[in-house]
């Protein structure tokens, strides 16, 4: 039943004249996993060389419905080309779906052992479900996989003991030693990947090995794949990895149509090439080609100056001003005119909410449309706009302006109108302000289909010329997007891949596209008590702050994008600028008053709420009752009680759970965010409501505004005596201010920004200590140029 390069072939099974049985298969050179693992661990690269192929092998068998179930380094076969192949298939299992359990466990493989209570597989490679007895699935060999890949790290095996009564408790009830410890190479993401594997409820391991070997491809910022491009997209092959070029090889590759059921690829073609058009130092929020297809309209903002409308000529790349300043582009129309944004408030993802104009191209001043509008894009014919309207913690899709087609808790990103009119392509993000979502549309009745999704990020969309297909700009992991397509049965493929990734502004009709190359970064930088200076306390690619130690020496960081893998990564770093401590998983919040724990959100489906130790100890996971997912959680005052704000299918509200083994009650409805919100004597919150901050009693009641609130507040932190607010705005530069809760009166504390502004499209959030004596922020840089692709298929 298995043909795969990663499987050994067997080409015959019979019996000889004389009775005995044989079976023939092919005739591999080289040696066993085990031997290569006898001279010690492998290197980062080679593990995932390695992994890449046997994840690749064993999604092959999976997908037949066939389960090893005794995968280990003595049945993996290394060939003198580097070629894996998995071996000895001896104890494996067809699965099926249909027939009675005794027609499963009685199927013409190992049927010595196969009734469920007998244990089957090679002690210290078997899953926590083996060791029971219990039935094995795909998810017990991923499980054996992550054994194997720990081993090829560490050189020590993952669960071993004295005796065998000793390793079957290790593998039921421990965790291996931190990879960390016996290998300063590791990335964390690549740890991630192995944790992932290793953990003892199947529910909670990847759910197939195919989405492992992409996990794995992409752990390390290359990757584990070469890459070579067609006209109709790019086929990863099970090579060694290697850094991509940004012109790779031209080389056709016959693909079947709809690649493993998911990718399909066009007839071999030119290769597609990429002209630069921007050379400033800023960020582009936004780019669309001009009417005559030769003329470029964009947004962005030069060397820290504000966002402004600027033209280019593909013969004579120099940007030129509009005369638009302050101005943000949304979308252009086929007849030439625009729809933007004038003096908008910063939204994050490169987007400005504000009320929407429409001006001519030509000149004239522009005609007010909608307030609280974040991206639009025209409709054929340029009469008609569709808008995301943010209202009310909502995002609404609307087309044309004021027909509404749908209404999301989450937020709808890049809105792009078919060229006939009939429908709505979106990227569609379930918590605010998470990029991660999936290509759906929605048609004219308000009929929406999702087409592609399990998107890490996703960012650019735009129909295809013939309307036939949504190209997209998105990553399974990290933050480098390669740009895709999905056609409207959900049939998906890959178009082009670059380090540092895409986001896909426009398409002409002439299938000429226009890309934003971005490097994007999220910073950490403050000052601990004492300090006069601030100090960048960033760690990789995406540091997000999440709380200051009440002394103010330690700062909570969750690490996101590549090197925070799926689930990202909480971290401690002392405020003198002392190496990062992880943690474990998850979006970190808040330290514990007594700093022994970390609050901490893992978004899992649903999410899973857990403190996470800072010294010895080990990982409590929090009940979760009916919430799904969380838009605020922190510690009372006392450290006993949670303030949660979460979403069940009932609708959102807030509640308060006891530690550790309480459940969620809820104390009143609606949606809140908040950091921080409890008041020192632990009986006021401040949160915000609808745009508003509001104080309410801790154990529910009426709420009163803030007095002295001004639109745009964002509340940070109580004072040490309760009788102040620190509030932010999000604005380059943010101005952070005391604000009394009784009279209202407005103090200025200080104001932050960072030395170099260029690129900087976003501020916090702000973390300061009770006493004011240490602070720290957050702010997000978008380094953009701007590039002319052509030939993409």
């Amino acid at each position: 039943m298995l043909n795969h390069p990663n499987i050994t072939a067997v080409y015959d099974i019979g019996t000889s004249a004389d009775g005995a049985p044989y079976v023939v298969q092919e005739l591999l050179e080289g040696e066993t996993l085990r031997s290569e693992l006898a001279g010690g661990k492998l290197s980062p690269r080679k593990t995932i060389d390695f992994g890449v192929q046997i994840a690749h092998g064993l999604a092959a068998a999976h997908e037949k419905g066939i389960v090893h179930r005794d995968l280990k380094p003595e049945n993996v076969f290394v060939t003198r080309d580097g070629r894996v192949k998995i071996l000895d298939f001896g104890l494996a299992k067809l699965t099926q779906a249909e027939g009675s359990a005794s027609s499963v466990t009685n199927l013409p493989t190992e049927t010595r052992g196969t009734e469920p209570g007998v244990v089957l597989g090679t002690l210290g490679y078997m899953s926590p479900e083996q060791v029971r007895g219990k039935p094995a699935d795909a998810r017990s060999d991923i499980f054996s996989f992550g054994a194997i890949l720990y081993e090829m790290l560490s050189g020590h095996r993952a669960f071993r003991g004295d005796s065998a009564a000793d390793t079957m408790s290790a593998i039921l009830k421990e965790d291996p030693p931190d990879l960390s410890v016996t290998n300063q190479a590791i990335s964390p993401g690549l740890e991630r990947v192995v944790r992932h594997c290793l953990e003892k409820n199947p529910e909670q391991r990847f759910q197939s090995a195919r989405d492992l070997a992409f996990d794995l491809e992409s752990v390390s910022g290359t990757s584990a794949s070469s890459v070579v491009p067609t006209a109709g997209g790019v086929r990863r092959t099970v090579l060694r990895p290697a850094k991509l070029a940004l012109a790779a090889a031209l080389v056709a590759l016959p693909v079947t149509a709809y690649l493993l059921g998911r990718r399909h690829a066009a007839p071999p073609g030119p290769a597609a090439s990429y002209r630069q058009l921007t050379f400033r130092r800023g960020y582009i929020t936004a780019a669309r080609f001009a009417p005559d297809g030769q003329t470029i309209v964009f947004s962005a903002a030069w060397e820290g100056t504000p966002l402004g409308l600027y033209t280019t000529r593909l013969e004579f790349p120099e940007s030129q001003p509009l005369g638009s300043p302050n101005s943000t582009l949304l979308a252009l129309s086929q007849q030439g005119e625009l729809a933007m944004i004038q003096k908008g408030e910063p939204s994050g993802h490169l987007t400005i909410t504000g009320t929407v104009s429409r001006a001519a191209l030509a000149g004239g001043a522009p005609r007010e449309i909608l307030e609280r509008v974040r991206q639009a894009d025209w409709g054929p014919g340029g009469r008609d706009l569709a808008v995301v309207h943010h209202t009310g913690n909502k995002d609404s899709l609307e087309f044309p302006v004021g027909k509404l087609l749908l209404e999301t808790t989450g937020w709808v990103g890049w809105p792009r109108v078919s060229p006939a009119g009939d429908r709505v392509a979106f990227a569609d993000h379930d918590v605010w302000p998470d990029d991660r979502g999936s290509v759906a549309v929605v048609d004219l009745a308000g009929k929406k289909r999702t087409l592609s999704t399990g998107w890490e990020t996703i960012e650019g969309l735009a129909w295809s010329p013939d309307g036939r297909e949504i190209w997209f700009t998105a990553a399974k992991a990290g933050v480098a997007r390669d740009l895709n397509a999905v056609d409207l049965e959900g049939h998906e493929r890959l178009i082009a891949r670059v380090p540092g990734g895409f986001i896909l502004q426009d398409l002409f009709h002439d299938g000429r596209a226009l890309l934003t190359r971005n490097t994007s970064r999220l910073s950490v930088f403050g000052a601990g008590p004492g300090e006069t200076k601030e100090r960048d306390l960033s760690w990789l690619e995406y540091s997000f702050p999440g709380d200051l130690s009440p002394d103010g020496k330690a700062l909570l960081l969750s690490e996101q994008g590549l090197g925070g893998g799926a689930n990202y990564l909480a971290c401690v770093r002392k405020m003198d600028g002392s190496p990062v401590v992880r943690l474990g998983e998850g979006f970190a919040s808040e330290f514990s008053p007594d700093g022994k724990w970390v609050l901490s959100d893992i978004p899992s489906t649903p999410e899973q709420l857990v403190l996470l130790p800072t010294g010895p100890g080990e990982l409590r996971k929090l009940e979760r009752g009916q919430i799904v997912n969380y838009t605020g959680v922190s510690f009372f005052p006392d450290g006993k009680r949670l303030l949660i704000c979460g979403r069940e299918a009932s609708g959102s509200g807030l509640y308060v759970q006891d530690i550790p083994d309480g459940k969620p009650r809820r104390i009143g409805d609606g949606v809140f965010v908040f950091s921080h919100p409890i008041s020192p004597d632990g009986k006021t919150l401040a949160v915000e409501d609808r745009q508003h901050i509001v104080l309410m009693p801790s154990e529910g009641g009426p709420a009163r505004p803030l007095p002295g609130f001004v639109e745009g507040d964002v509340a940070v932190r109580w004072s040490a005596d309760g009788a102040e607010l620190f509030v932010s705005h999000g604005d380059v530069p943010t101005e952070v201010l005391r604000v009394n809760v009784s009279t209202g009166q407005r103090t200025p504390w200080k104001t932050l920004t960072p030395a170099d502004p260029s690129g900087v499209d976003g501020m916090g959030p702000v973390e300061i200590t009770p006493d004011a004596k240490a602070y720290a922020y957050g702010c997000s840089r978008d380094l953009s140029d701007l590039y002319l692709a052509e030939g993409l298929r």
